[in-house]
């Protein structure tokens, strides 16, 4: 058997930029690489391993022997070792065998940097050569404009696994099949964005890919990466997005995965108090190590760069900033100024956010945070964490709330509806009704709207009407457009008989609808972020539960009336801002919708009266359970 090769791929720049933390392309370097050492063709390996005394690859090469491929260790005590093996090529399967100078612990470890994975449950790595074939060049040269904070962001939430099955073959859809029927899908909706939940490489399917195992490679379940490169490109030429969630947060225990890599607590923290976390039974990362900040960095800018991705949604911001999060008192350790805050695990956020706007500028970075934590999305040079956009569970929490009560109710509670505007702007926020507010008992959004079938959807459809008004960008979950009764069903698929019947018709009609009016009214996402981009009419009808306001953008702005109970209101006066004359943009009760399609005015012009503090007004008719937006 041919023996390991001395070969690097490392520079001396290169060594120290990584052991400073500072090197963010980690990937062209470590993990396997097929090429050429004089002449003879066969694959180089690296991998980081400071505490290990010896390093073999095993594969099936050679029949997964130890010692027959033993990698040389750097003599620059970077804790790298590395080699070239001759003969080793595209497709083999191979791993780490480590023996550690620590306690003589034995692991055998999936590469961290792998390209590609076997399919679970096997836990070897895949020797790949990625050679994609893009055609999205119009699209990255106008994403800039797609991308940016005053376009409109309305994202459609997809767990690969359960988004459509192949029933009479028991399984889910490939990634050229979602290319295909996914992209034709979410584009017939009109939504700019789709968001995968994590499709990098987990072995443990009720996790829903958020017990990370395989960080650089897309999951094979559903195909090559090749094939999820041809879904990112497909859903370009369509025209739409891609988000990725991204989990820097935690990483599970699994003996093939980052943890104990070495023998020792390489990629963890070592203090429990700071490297386990109680509630996902898994081990988080040592923000402050430098070589592990680099690995994260390097993971983020390796999607924006190897695959097209538009924006990374990074999960469970919250359980990295707080070093008592989920943990009861004597149980984690304040920090060196005698704060709950995690100061390494802020200071990485926001060197990641620094490179992820410094090299790919039209990307966005988007924290799925559920506390007050400030300036989450103002720049680090403000002193915020650099995030693009933050989801806003409190709009979430308290919007959802208010739905769940009869509308009987309603109008003792109307705060719950109106208090999100007292914040509103305090930070980017996007407003996700998500895959965690449809499972564990919660119902679908559907199932937790109160009434009589009619009023159900109708509900539903206030609810989204009054979404795609309100300030901010839009999520919403798979099922959730289509009015789904059930929870959401990882091992499953959506419910798509359903769109056979026309309430649920109705649904996805008000999606589409919403979705064209939010990116045809520029007053609707031209200052989503900002408080100039809003204006209450009146908040204070209670009694009613009728509130009504104006949105606004550079140049233009359009009125919404919600009327939240079932009870027509007929000779309801609002106040005008200007004497102009109003065409009715959109009707949640329409016909088309399934709605009562009660008449209401399709244009009017403002009576020189003055109500709600505006020097016009004018008498509408609302529709029950039902928004109207006037232009």
């Amino acid at each position: 058997m041919t023996k390991v090769i001395t070969h690097s791929r490392f520079t001396d720049f290169d060594i120290d930029l990584f052991k400073s933390g500072k090197h963010y392309r980690l990937y062209e370097k470590f993990g396997s690489h097929v090429t050429t050492v004089d002449g003879v063709e066969g694959t180089y390996f690296a991998v980081w391993a400071p505490s290990a005394k010896s390093v073999s690859i095993i594969g099936d090469f050679n029949f997964w022997t130890e010692d027959e491929h033993l990698l040389q260790v750097r003599w620059d005590s970077s804790g790298i070792w590395e080699g070239f093996i001759p003969g080793v090529k595209h497709g083999n399967a191979y791993k780490y065998k480590i023996r550690s100078s620590h306690n003589d612990t034995i692991t055998e470890k999936a590469d961290p940097y792998a390209r590609r994975c076997e399919h679970p449950p096997r836990t070897a790595s895949i020797v790949y050569d990625y050679k994609p074939k893009w055609s999205d060049k119009k699209w990255m040269k106008s994403r800039a404009k797609n991308n940016a904070l005053d376009a409109p962001y309305s994202v459609y939430e997809v767990h690969l696994s359960s988004w459509k099955k192949k029933v009479d073959e028991n399984r889910s859809l490939s990634y050229n099949e979602l290319a295909l029927e996914l992209v034709a899908y979410a584009k017939e909706m009109q939504f700019t964005h789709i968001e995968f939940m994590p499709i990098m490489e987990y072995p443990y399917d009720p996790s829903w890919g958020y017990q990370i195992t395989g960080y650089f490679a897309p999951t094979a379940r559903f195909g090559y990466p090749e094939e999820f490169q041809e879904l990112v490109d497909a859903c370009h030429n369509a025209g739409i997005g891609v988000i990725l969630d991204w989990v820097p947060s935690h990483f599970p225990e699994d003996a093939h995965g980052l943890g104990n890599f070495d023998g020792t607590h390489l990629y963890e923290h070592p203090d429990r108090r700071r490297g386990y976390h109680p509630d996902w039974k898994s081990l988080i990362f040592n923000y402050g190590r430098n070589e592990v900040k680099s690995f994260l960095i390097s993971n983020a800018l390796f999607w924006l760069d190897q695959y097209h991705v538009d924006g990374l949604r990074v999960d469970a911001v919250a359980s990295m900033l707080f070093l008592d999060y989920s943990r009861e008192d004597g149980e984690w350790e304040p920090n060196i100024n005698g704060g709950r805050e995690n100061l390494e695990a802020i200071a990485f956020m926001k060197e990641m956010n620094e490179a992820v706007y410094i090299n790919y500028p039209d990307t966005q970075t988007i924290a799925e945070e559920s506390t007050s934590f400030p300036m989450v999305s103002k720049p680090t040079s403000l002193g915020g964490l650099g995030f693009g956009m933050k989801w806003m569970m409190g709009w979430m929490h308290d919007t959802l709330q208010y739905f769940q009560k009869e509308s009987i109710f309603r109008k003792h509670h109307q705060n719950d509806l109106t208090f999100s505007m007292t914040y509103a702007f305090t930070e980017n926020f996007m407003l996700p009704l998500s895959h965690d507010e449809v499972v564990y008992g919660k119902s679908s959004i559907l199932g937790r709207m109160p009434g009589d079938e009619w009023q159900k959807f109708a509900n539903l459809r206030l609810l989204y009407s009054y979404m795609f008004t309100h300030p901010g960008g839009n999520l919403l979950m798979m099922g959730s457009e289509f009015g789904q009764h059930d929870e959401w069903d990882f091992q499953g698929s959506l419910d798509w008989h359903l769109t056979e019947f026309k309430p649920h018709q109705g649904i996805q009609n008000i999606i589409k609808d919403l979705n064209k009016l939010y990116k045809n009214q520029k007053a609707l996402h031209e200052k989503q972020f900002s408080n100039e981009g809003f204006e209450w009419i009146s908040y204070e009808d209670y009694e009613n539960s009728v509130i009504s306001y104006i949105r606004k953008g550079k140049d233009s702005h359009v009125l919404i009336i919600c009327n939240m109970t079932p009870v027509p209101r007929d000779n309801y006066r609002i106040g005008i801002p200007t004497d102009a004359t109003y065409k009715l943009l959109f009707n949640s009760d329409a016909m088309k919708y399934g709605g009562s399609d009660r008449t209401v005015k399709k244009s009017f012009s403002p009576q020189s009266k003055a109500w709600h503090g505006k020097e016009y007004s004018v008498e509408l008719r609302l529709p029950p359970l039902g928004v109207l937006v006037y232009g």
